[in-house]
C-alpha cells in the first residue's frame, strides 16, 4: 500500500499503528423531568434482558447457514471487557480493529429483518445467530483482510455502517450482520463502532461519545476512498450514528473542499439530529455532495423521546417530508426521501424500522446498497413500496400503501407516474387528494 503506516494518534500512549488505508486520525443534565419520558421508553421497549457475552466463538455448523464476515473499526475501548464482549462502552484513544464472523440460521428457522439472539451460550447455528471468529487485530492485519475481501467484489463496493444510541459492541455487531445478510448486497461489510454504553439513561454520555468519534470516523472514510482497490463506498447510518456521520462527512468536506468522489450514497435512517443543525450541516458540504437518501417515520417513539429532551426541536428523522419548510429545504438539497410512517416492524418503538421491516431492509437495502437508484428499472420504487403496502382490498389498505409511496415520489417519477393508476381505484375525494400531493411532489434529478 502506498504511503506507509502511521500511528492513528499520538498522546501521552501510542494505542495503534495502521497502514495508510486507515491513517490519519487527528487528536480528538438531563432535566430531572424527563427521566419518566425515559422509563416510559424502557417500558415500550419491554423488559427482556439483553443478551450478553455472544461474541465467544463457536465451531458449531448447521445445515443452510450463511456466514457474513465483517471488518470492525472502533473508538471503543477494550479495558474491562468482558468474555465474550471484546469492547465496552468506554472511549480509547485511538481507532482498533476486530475481525469478526457471524453465522446466521437458515431462511427457514428466522423471520427476515430480526437477530435471532441465543438463549443460552454457545447458540445454536440452526436457530440462532452464532459467533464464529472474533479477533482484535492491529492495523497491519486489517489493512490486509480489507485488501483481499474487496478483491474478490466485482463492484469493489464498501458497505460502512454506523449504529445508533444505546448499543452495546455486539448488539452493534449482530445488527449489521443482520443488514448485510438480509439485504443480500455484494458488499464489503465495514462496521464503524463508537462507545455507546448501551444504557438507556446514558443518552448525553452517548451524544459527546458520537461528537467524540467523528475524526475517527472521517480517518476511516478518507483511508477508504485512497485505497485503489475501493471503487465506491455507501454509508448507512442510524439514529445518533448520524451524528457522528454528518459531522465527518461536514469536516471531511470543509477540509478537503469536497467529500470524497468514492462516497456514493449515504442513507440517514431515523437521523436523531436537529432538523435546523441538519440544514447547516449539509450546506457546509457544498455543491458536489452524496447521493443522499432519508429514512422518515412520523410514529418514531424514541425520536419523539428525543424531541422532548431537546426542548421540542424536531428531530430530522420523523418529520414529515410533506409540510414546509422541510419539504422546501430537502428538494433544494436534492435529498431523496422515503417515508416509512405506514410501514409495520417488530420494532417497538418503531425506530429501527430500516433493518427491521422485512420489505424495507429487503427492498431499500438491497438496491442502495448495491449502488441502485431508488427510481432504477420499469416501476418506481415507491410504487412497489405502495404495491406491498396496499395489499389489502379495502380502501383504506390502499390508502396506506400511497401513503408510503407518496413522500417517495419527491424524487422518483416513474413512483409519481405511476401512483396515477392506483389513485384512480380510490375514486372520489380521497383520490383528487392523492393526485395532487403526488402532481405537487416533482423535483428534478
Amino acid at each position: 500500500m502506498r504511503g506507509g503506516w502511521k500511528p492513528l494518534l499520538r498522546r501521552s500512549v501510542v494505542c495503534a499503528t495502521v497502514p495508510s488505508t486507515f491513517q490519519g486520525l487527528r487528536r480528538v443534565r438531563f432535566r430531572s423531568a424527563y427521566f419518566g419520558v425515559f422509563f416510559a421508553a424502557l417500558a415500550l421497549a419491554g423488559c427482556g434482558g439483553r443478551p450478553t457475552g455472544v461474541l465467544q466463538p463457536s465451531n458449531a455448523a448447521a445445515p443452510g447457514a450463511t456466514k457474513v464476515d465483517i471488518l470492525v473499526a472502533t473508538t471503543r475501548s477494550a479495558d474491562g471487557a468482558k468474555p465474550g464482549e471484546m469492547f465496552g462502552g468506554e472511549r480509547a484513544r485511538g481507532i482498533a480493529f476486530a475481525d469478526i464472523a457471524v453465522s446466521i440460521p437458515p431462511d427457514s428457522a428466522r423471520k427476515v429483518g430480526e437477530v435471532q439472539w441465543p438463549q443460552s451460550l454457545p447458540g445454536n447455528p440452526a436457530t440462532d445467530f452464532v459467533t464464529l471468529k472474533a479477533d482484535r487485530i492491529d492495523g497491519t492485519a486489517a489493512e490486509k483482510l480489507f485488501n483481499a475481501e474487496i478483491a474478490k467484489l466485482p463492484r469493489r463496493h464498501v458497505l460502512v455502517f454506523v449504529h445508533g444510541y444505546n448499543t452495546r459492541f455486539e448488539e452493534a455487531v449482530y445488527r449489521f450482520a443482520q443488514i448485510v445478510h438480509d439485504a443480500q448486497a455484494e458488499v464489503a461489510p465495514v462496521l464503524f463502532t463508537w462507545p455507546s454504553r448501551g444504557k438507556l439513561l446514558a443518552y448525553t454520555y452517548d451524544r459527546e461519545s458520537a461528537n467524540y468519534s467523528r475524526d475517527a470516523l472521517e480517518a476511516v472514510l478518507q483511508g477508504l476512498a485512497k485505497n485503489p482497490r475501493v471503487a465506491e463506498i455507501s454509508i448507512l447510518a442510524h439514529s445518533m450514528g448520524n451524528v457522528v456521520t454528518l459531522e465527518a462527512l461536514r469536516q471531511m468536506a470543509i477540509r478537503d473542499k469536497a467529500i470524497a468522489s468514492k462516497i456514493k450514497d449515504v442513507m440517514l435512517a431515523a437521523p436523531d439530529v436537529d432538523f435546523d443543525v441538519f440544514r447547516r450541516q449539509v450546506a457546509q458540504m457544498g455543491e458536489k455532495r452524496p447521493n443522499f437518501t432519508l429514512f422518515v417515520s412520523q410514529d418514531d417513539e424514541a425520536l419523539s423521546i428525543s424531541s422532548k429532551v431537546w426542548g421540542g426541536q424536531a428531530r430530522l428523522g420523523m418529520i414529515d417530508p410533506n409540510a414546509e419548510p422541510y419539504r422546501s429545504d430537502l428538494e433544494n438539497a436534492r435529498f431523496n426521501v422515503v417515508d416509512l410512517t405506514q410501514v409495520k416492524s417488530s420494532d417497538g418503538l418503531k425506530h429501527g424500522k430500516f433493518a427491521q421491516s422485512p420489505l424495507v431492509v429487503q427492498a431499500i437495502g438491497r438496491r442502495l446498497a448495491t449502488g441502485q437508484a431508488l427510481n432504477d428499472g420499469q416501476a418506481g420504487f415507491g410504487e412497489k413500496l405502495g404495491q406491498v403496502a396496499s395489499g389489502a382490498v379495502s380502501t383504506v389498505g390502499k390508502a396506506a400503501g400511497l401513503v408510503i409511496s407518496a413522500p417517495v415520489a419527491i424524487i422518483d417519477g416513474r413512483t409519481r407516474d405511476g401512483l396515477g393508476d392506483q389513485i384512480e381505484g380510490l375514486g372520489g375525494q380521497a383520490g383528487a387528494t392523492f393526485r395532487a400531493a403526488a402532481g405537487q411532489a416533482s423535483v428534478e434529478q
